[in-house]
């Protein structure tokens, strides 16, 4: 059965069927990246575009060999080099776009809720490669789908998500697609760094790292981020990492067979 949407823009309103369906048609195209010729013609005739108001390397570059790798054609939009910087506004740029007949937009953007704004406004189908504070479901379901592709399974495996919790918006995607798929999640950082009523959202709290890594089946590690901060959450570099930076001494803590 297809995935019945016309854009990817988070986890929160997936079902854990349309997070299998997309992990099982992940995992059908994973051995084309072992072939000698790295191509299926699944998207031949489609146009991508990536429309980064972010800086970005690994999210990018993954968005255009996987696009190419399904025989796409696709073009990367230089917002620093585009009529944004003459003050074109974000829908005028897309809809540019959208007329030059793309079929693909996928948009990273600083402020939370862009992609939708693009979805609603375009028949292209948008694809959310994180948006401000709110969302990065493709990581999410990348990290997922190792999971689940090293553990056998979601359900039921104790997950620790450790660091910036409060500004980072793949802990808030891994949140939705792991407890919609039957983990049990813990999140472990300073007080500073926690959402208010984070527990609602269905997780465990931890601030010492050692208590929220015992029996963890799986550790993510979020870096701290700086550039979505406006005031100091913590003292310093240097008492951060002694307390929270993930060392083998510390991973003691979690299972033997732990991924991190």
């Amino acid at each position: 059965m297809p995935l019945n949407k016309k854009d990817l823009l988070e986890i929160q309103s997936l079902t854990p069927e349309d997070i299998k369906l997309i992990l099982d048609s992940a995992d059908s195209f994973k051995e084309v990246t072992d072939r000698d010729i790295k191509k299926v013609p699944t998207l031949r005739g489609k146009t991508v575009v990536n429309l980064f108001f972010e800086p970005s390397t690994r999210t990018r570059i993954s968005f255009e060999i996987a696009a190419k790798r399904l025989s796409a054609d696709v073009l990367n939009i230089a917002v620093s080099a585009s009529s944004v910087v003459k003050g074109e506004t974000l829908l005028d740029t897309a809809r540019n776009i959208e007329a030059m007949k793309s079929d693909i937009i996928v948009i990273r953007h600083s402020v939370s809720g862009a992609p939708y704004i693009l979805a609603r406004a375009l028949k292209s189908s948008v694809i959310n490669a994180g948006d401000g504070c709110h969302e990065h479901p493709t990581q999410a379901l990348l990290d997922m789908f190792t999971i689940r592709e090293k553990k056998g399974r979601i359900d039921g495996l104790t997950v620790a998500i450790v660091g910036d919790i409060a500004h980072s918006r793949v802990a808030r995607s891994n949140i939705y697609g792991l407890i919609k798929m039957g983990a049990k999640v813990r999140v472990v950082a300073p007080p500073t760094m926690i959402p208010m009523e984070v527990e609602r959202l269905g997780v465990d709290i931890f601030y010492n790292l050692e208590e929220g890594l015992k029996g963890a089946d799986v550790v993510i590690m979020l870096r701290i981020q700086l550039e979505r901060q406006g005031k100091n959450y913590f003292p310093n570099l240097r008492e951060y990492s002694m307390m929270y930076c993930l060392t083998r001494e510390k991973l003691k803590s979690a299972k033997d067979n732990t991924i991190t």
